[in-house]
């Protein structure tokens, strides 16, 4: 491959300064490609105002322009892929329901109770365990949260803190490790480490190549899990070659189905095989109508009318598979505390196997509904006593 033909090309059709509301992912057949050109295409970005538009995406060899894939036909001679940079939507079903501001003294949210987290506090909090939370960002200053948050970085401003300017991101946080004993909420695994990443803008939306991006911080900054809650109809192999990554390297990432109530699909990233893929159940544990399935879900979780933290110091009642995402994360949370060795595949398997049947006439066969106590467990039972002690960190797999 002639590296310097293949800049000057790009130079050339980036002159005009990109398209507006354009965007292509493009990489290289062959990864080793890709990751020589970025080498080369890091050095140049620095000489020309043209080439800083090519944001490099060295988790997938491959790089981000503002344009559209019919003008980039020319690539494809130098043995790239290209696909549409589409846009991702959050998975939400905001309700009718004023904001909840509490004075009470610590409240456990039905979905937490539902779990049985509670009854795993004696054992595990999800102590020293480190979520990427890839969303709208969180609010930094909530009460219910600010023990829990660690470095982030905000992908759509990059000298900014990862500030949430939406709420979504807020909510999945405070499911996920709120902690204010004396008068907030209490999530799933309480000591947990959340860490976010800004892709997603106030709307909501965010471009596939973001969510890539986010994928690789998280990597590269040793998450142990990576909450990802929102969907898109349409596969990304770009985005499937992150979440391979993310998976070799030993990082978990839990995913909603996705809230459009369709049966036998649901959304990528969930729809891929290496996610744990998320649908909602509702107070009496039935399947929330708005839920996607498929023989594809792994696990249901409390996703329906469920409380949690918001901007401003507040609460908010809201419904979706996104919610039911961040009670998994959480209890996955509290699971590594325990067994910081299990890998991805198996924490998957300790899901699927510790799951309690849905337990109502004419339940669909196939995944069950979350249970803390139920999925340690099986843990217990067949780690033969491996995976170190608890917060014992060195049985991690590296990550790239």
């Amino acid at each position: 491959m002639d590296s310097s033909a293949l800049l000057r090309l790009l130079r050339r059709l980036l002159a005009g300064g990109g398209e507006r509301g354009a965007r292509t992912i493009v990489r290289f057949a062959r990864h080793e490609d890709g990751r020589r050109f970025l080498a080369k295409l890091a050095a140049r970005r620095s000489r020309g105002m043209a080439l800083r538009a090519a944001r490099p995406i060295r988790v997938i060899g491959g790089f981000s322009l503002p344009l559209r894939a019919d003008s980039l036909i020319p690539l494809l001679s130098y043995g790239c892929v290209l696909e549409e940079d589409r846009s991702v939507k959050i998975s939400r079903r905001a309700l009718p329901r004023p904001f909840v501001q509490t004075d009470s003294k610590m409240d456990i949210p039905w979905g937490v109770r539902r779990i049985r987290a509670p009854q795993a506090w004696s054992r595990t909090t999800g102590q020293r365990v480190k979520v990427g939370v890839i969303d709208t960002g969180v609010d930094f200053g909530h009460p219910d949260l600010r023990h829990a948050l660690s470095r982030g970085i905000n992908l759509l401003q990059r000298a900014s803190l990862p500030h949430d300017d939406n709420g979504h991101g807020t909510h999945i946080a405070g499911t996920i490790s709120a902690a204010n004993a004396s008068r907030g909420m209490i999530g799933v695994a309480p000591r947990t480490e959340i860490h976010p990443v800004k892709a997603f803008d106030t709307d909501g939306s965010a471009y596939v190549s973001d969510i890539i991006l986010g994928i690789e911080w998280c990597v590269h900054h040793g998450m142990d899990i990576v909450n990802m809650s929102f969907g898109m109809p349409n596969r990304s192999e770009a985005l499937l070659k992150a979440v391979e990554s993310a998976h070799r390297a030993g990082v978990l990432i839990v995913a909603s189905s996705g809230n459009d109530g369709r049966k036998g699909r649901i959304d990528y990233p969930a729809g891929y095989g290496h996610t744990v893929a998320v649908g909602a159940l509702d107070r009496r544990g039935r399947i929330a109508r708005f839920t996607n399935r498929s023989a594809a879900i792994d696990i249901y979780a409390p996703g329906a009318k469920v409380e949690s933290a918001w901007p401003n110091g507040r609460r908010r009642v809201m419904s979706g598979t996104s919610m039911a995402t961040s009670h998994v994360t959480g209890a996955v949370a509290l699971l590594l505390a325990l067994r910081p060795g299990l890998s991805p595949s198996r924490i998957k398997d300790i899901l699927r196997r510790s799951a309690k049947p849905l337990g109502y006439d004419k339940a669909p066969q196939g995944a069950g509904e979350l249970d803390v106590l139920r999925m340690l467990e099986i843990a217990g039972e067949s780690s033969g006593g491996t995976g170190g002690p608890p917060g014992d960190r060195s049985a991690r797999p590296k990550v790239l």
